[in-house]
């Protein structure tokens, strides 16, 4: 099917979700536990030299700190498959220019563990969300502007839709990306579910034991396929690698792939929030959107998202083959656009 075709496809299924949905609110508080560290800085192999671990909510999270402790808050978020080094380059430009620049692992990832090990390994869109939230609560920050990719950027969104007090503005890489269990329902153009084909390996059995197996490699070619034009090196790649070694992220990121088509359930005390998501809320925090040139990720039409976010907004295009992984491979772009976003 031409591309045309699937971004009119595109458009048509984004607008499907659109309803209006009555307020509800969740409180939440974190229990704060900071351990005794010095604030990360990036090092000169361009990695973070110190990670500070901290409870909040259900876990206990890894991040880096750089910046001045009093400086307006940065808060970057990684995907799938990445970690915080998609930002080693993005932190320092940021923090030299006075901002506090907190990068977490999700729950998966890294440092990152549960906090109890009856905790469910869910990887639904609303708990993710929920995780951050917690971890502002832990470290005191009322608000914050967020930068993020892939399920980081899904989980700013909901953040910004859900807690929009909490969000000063937003950079989001490929634009609008909250979903439904419902909306996901749909079968897509035969090209565009090619693209899902990990999603549907996961899906299996199979797919869950390989990938178990094959962690490394796997995720190797996903960064591969994702941003093809990307020449990063093995020690590049390695170095997040390491991350991918927690001993829940293979439960995480199935039950979120599971999750997503409806194959498995989630937390019930998370229905009320995947209702109101599943309605495709507005963005009315103050937000810019980027898209990478060779982006070979699955990802939708910045025309299909553009009037999802209804308060100051602008669209940024990144040329020289950027791929999927924006904030690695163009940082200064993503650094710049970050900075953009928080005097809008």
């Amino acid at each position: 099917m031409p591309d045309d075709q699937i971004n009119t496809w595109r458009r048509r299924f984004l607008g499907t979700t659109i309803a209006s949905v009555g307020a509800m609110q969740l409180g939440l508080s974190g229990l704060v536990r900071a351990q005794t560290a010095a604030p990360a800085r990036p090092s000169p192999a361009g990695g973070f030299a110190q990670i500070r671990q901290i409870d909040a909510g259900a876990l206990n999270i890894g991040y880096a700190e750089a910046g001045p402790a009093n400086g307006p808050v940065v808060i970057l978020l990684h995907g799938w498959p990445y970690d915080i080094h998609a930002f080693a380059d993005v932190t320092p430009l940021l923090a030299a220019q006075g901002y506090r620049v907190i990068v977490p692992h999700l729950r998966g990832y890294g440092s990152t563990r549960f906090r109890s090990a009856d905790t469910p390994r869910n990887g639904q869109q609303a708990v993710v969300a929920v995780d951050i939230v917690a971890l502002m609560d832990a470290l005191k920050i009322r608000q914050a502007t967020f930068g993020a990719f892939d399920w980081g950027a899904r989980t700013a969104n909901i953040i910004a839709a859900l807690w929009p007090e909490r969000v000063k503005s937003m950079v989001s890489v490929s634009g609008y990306l909250i979903g439904s269990q419902q909306a996901n329902r749909a079968p897509l153009p035969p090209k565009a579910e090619f693209a899902w084909w990990y999603q549907f390996y996961f899906a299996t059995e199979r797919g869950q034991a390989g990938y178990e197996a094959n962690c490394h490699d796997f995720n190797k070619l996903i960064w591969q396929l994702a941003s093809p034009k990307w020449n990063f090196d093995d020690a590049t790649y390695d170095r997040s690698a390491k991350s991918f070694e927690n001993p829940d992220h293979v439960a995480v990121v199935i039950h979120n792939y599971r999750w997503r088509l409806g194959l498995v359930q989630g937390e019930p005390q998370y229905d009320a929030l995947e209702q109101r998501l599943a309605m495709a809320p507005d963005i009315g925090v103050p937000t810019i959107t980027m898209e990478g040139d060779a982006n070979g990720a699955p990802h939708p039409d910045p025309s299909a998202y553009a009037k999802k976010f209804t308060g100051k907004y602008k669209h940024r295009n990144v040329g020289g083959g950027i791929g999927h992984n924006l904030p690695q491979e163009a940082p200064k772009a993503f650094a710049d656009a970050v900075i953009e976003a928080d005097r809008m």
